[in-house]
């Protein structure tokens, strides 16, 4: 009988503690392979596997490309690369970035969901916005297992929350008792009966983030075209439903959930209002340089034109100014934050 022996794990802001927590729980026969994607700056040396080997029991590594899938060892996702498990082998590879991360937890979920079906337990932990969601709807959807960190025990309970929206899970416990429940997984029979076929979409999204290209394999039919660009590459994007998930891809691969979506959208405003603020600021500089030029050939009424025009440029700088200032980045979370807040102002 087959039992659970693929565990993927995602977290973000916060999870470096939870991480530490978890694997210092689990044997070092621990019989299944984990592996870890934690959301990190692409040019920051990421020191995870040494600091999580000072507490594991079992060896603990950045993964390698084609490298061959081991029992009782942690494969962690290393900076600015996926990664991806297929069948008997680790892969790792420089795809389009989803919901702004490259690693990002829902390509490895839903590349081992892809391979190994219902031998695969997924976990979400602490962590900001929602990646990992769509990745645990994948699992599901292949009849694995899915497994969240109690909300109130995350530092950021964002990730664990958007997962539960998501899927029905199947545990929800704090880290301390983690380790206790995957040992348990493990060693749990899978039930024998068909397991759910890979969706067409599925193997689509697995090959854009192995590198393939997701306009030849026909990404363009997977979802109904929205009326909103990729804020990565400009492109179109498509929007894509699972149960009560909405998702976005665009054309070139880039993905995002709608939360993050709006994350980097409202993010982006602010960069288009400083360059706005930079563009009139520098108009209203050389206006008032060409003036004193013209003051100084005696063509003082073009010069006092200009001056006028320069000082038209200040005021309208100065509304850019107060709009950039006034900008908020926009997430579920921050929402949450502020209706938390209304609320507490209500009360008092």
């Amino acid at each position: 009988m087959l039992k659970p022996d693929i565990i993927v794990i995602g977290a973000s802001a916060g999870g470096f503690q939870a991480f530490k927590t978890l694997v210092s729980q689990l044997p070092p026969d621990f019989p299944a392979a984990i592996f870890i994607v934690w959301h990190i700056a692409p040019d920051y040396p990421s020191l995870l596997p040494q600091i999580l080997a000072r507490s594991a029991l079992m060896p603990v590594e950045h993964a390698v490309d084609r490298e061959p899938i081991r029992l009782s060892r942690i494969y962690v996702a290393p900076p600015n690369r996926h990664l991806l498990v297929e069948p008997g082998v680790v892969r790792l590879s420089v795809g389009p970035k989803e919901n702004r991360f490259r690693p990002a937890i829902d390509v490895l979920f839903r590349s081992a969901a892809r391979s190994y079906g219902e031998r695969v337990i997924g976990v979400v932990l602490s962590g900001s916005l929602d990646d990992g969601a769509a990745g645990l709807y994948a699992i599901k959807e292949r009849g694995g297992f899915a497994v969240v960190q109690d909300p109130s025990d995350a530092l950021h309970s964002s990730m664990p929350k958007a997962a539960m929206k998501a899927v029905t899970v199947d545990s929800c416990v704090p880290i301390v008792e983690m380790g206790a429940l995957l040992a348990h997984l493990v060693n749990k029979e899978i039930s024998e009966h068909k397991e759910n076929p890979v969706s067409e979409k599925m193997e689509i999204e697995v090959g854009i983030a192995r590198e393939d290209n997701g306009l030849e394999m026909g990404i363009m039919k997977l979802g109904e075209l929205s009326p909103f660009t990729c804020p990565e590459c400009h492109g179109v994007l498509i929007q894509l439903k699972e149960g009560n998930l909405i998702r976005f891809r665009c054309y070139t691969g880039h993905a995002y959930s709608l939360d993050s979506l709006l994350s980097e959208v409202t993010q982006s405003i602010e960069k288009s209002l400083w360059d706005s603020l930079r563009a009139i600021e520098a108009s209203k500089i050389l206006m008032t340089h060409t003036a004193k030029h013209l003051h100084d050939m005696n063509e003082h009424e073009a010069a006092n034109l200009l001056l006028q025009k320069a000082e038209d440029a200040k005021q309208r700088a100065n509304l850019v100014r107060q709009a950039v200032m006034s900008n908020e980045i926009l997430s579920q979370e921050n929402l949450n934050k502020e209706i938390k807040l209304h609320q507490d102002l209500h009360e008092t």
